[in-house]
């Protein structure tokens, strides 16, 4: 089975079930999908070492929103802000008293890569109101903090350090990361938000692994929500190839070559050759700058929902403006 770079667990089931060829049930895996109105939310429960290694993927809950329309509608965008608050209450066991430590992982100067500073930049903190001045804050406002660490190649400090030198002070009940995420399709760029249980790798999706950010690492719950940013440039052009397949009369002569060569075979020609002359390389939409915008604030808004109760949508909206 070839390998296409993907960090979303519902792409890799999907793949596994293309390559594999296999209809039947996979034991270790359980998928549950449901849609309202133009949201899709798909469930991808990884539950033993079968699924595992099936899908590439640590034991876990991954929970994909799908919102097509995300950039373009208002009401879609509204509903998958409440639609990640839900989601997030239901991965964490939220009280009065949890204190929670929100890292917005990636590199701020690189636009692709800036998704988690973004977050950060437009969350309600609130843990040190709550110390200070705690009569007069609303006992639905929870303890919140945030940081932004930077990445290895600035600090020169591995990002799980960091993190773990900061949650040995502040001492969270659950730890959010955010971080921009790898697709396999261009489609699913800024429209996809994964949210799972099983912490996170920074740099995982483009090849770049380091240190992981989880409960063995850091001693607490750390939940991690991710969006498409970029696509690997040989997963691009071999796609590009089938819609042209597509689009030609299968008694093109150049439809019929192009048939004869595998589908596998073709992506490890593409990504051989992109990787000799260029070097590995990662694509991006030219409108980056926008899409960064519209789905920090949608992530932040979704996790200030999520954690501080009784505030309206629109109050929670008026605090990201």
């Amino acid at each position: 089975m070839f390998y296409i770079r993907t960090d979303l667990a519902l792409e890799a089931h999907e793949m596994y079930r293309e390559q594999a060829k296999k209809e039947e049930k996979l034991d270790g895996v359980h998928v549950k999908t449901t849609q309202k109105d133009n949201i899709t939310v798909t469930e991808v429960k990884i539950s033993d070492e079968e699924g595992e290694k099936a899908l590439g993927k640590p034991i876990g809950t991954y929970i994909t929103i799908e919102a097509p329309q995300i950039m373009h509608s208002i009401e879609d965008y509204e509903n998958t802000c409440i639609q990640l608050s839900d989601k997030i209450r239901s991965m964490a066991q939220i009280n009065d008293d949890t204190v929670v430590l929100v890292v917005g992982l990636g590199n701020e100067n690189i636009t692709p890569d800036a998704l988690g500073p973004k977050v950060v930049s437009r969350l309600m903190v609130t843990r040190h109101l709550k110390q200070y001045i705690p009569e007069h804050i609303s006992s639905d406002i929870r303890s919140v903090c945030a940081v932004a660490p930077g990445v290895l190649g600035t600090t020169g400090i591995e990002t799980a350090e960091i993190i773990k030198g900061v949650a040995e002070k502040v001492k969270p009940d659950l730890v959010i990361a955010v971080d921009a995420l790898a697709s396999r399709r261009l489609d699913r760029i800024s429209t996809t938000i994964q949210i799972a249980d099983t912490g996170i790798s920074p740099g995982a999706g483009i090849g770049n692994f380091r240190m992981g950010l989880n409960q063995e690492s850091l001693g607490v719950k750390v939940i991690a929500i991710g969006v498409p940013t970029v696509v690997d440039a040989a997963t691009v052009a071999s796609d590009s190839i089938d819609m042209m397949i597509n689009r030609l009369n299968k008694d093109d002569s150049l439809c019929n070559v192009l048939e004869e060569i595998d589908s596998e075979e073709r992506h490890t020609l593409i990504a051989k050759s992109i990787s000799e002359n260029i070097g590995e390389l990662v694509v991006t939409p030219k409108d980056v700058d926008l899409i960064i915008d519209k789905v920090s604030k949608t992530v932040a808004n979704g996790i200030n929902l999520a954690l501080h109760q009784n505030l309206t949508f629109e109050e929670i909206e008026g605090y990201v403006e």
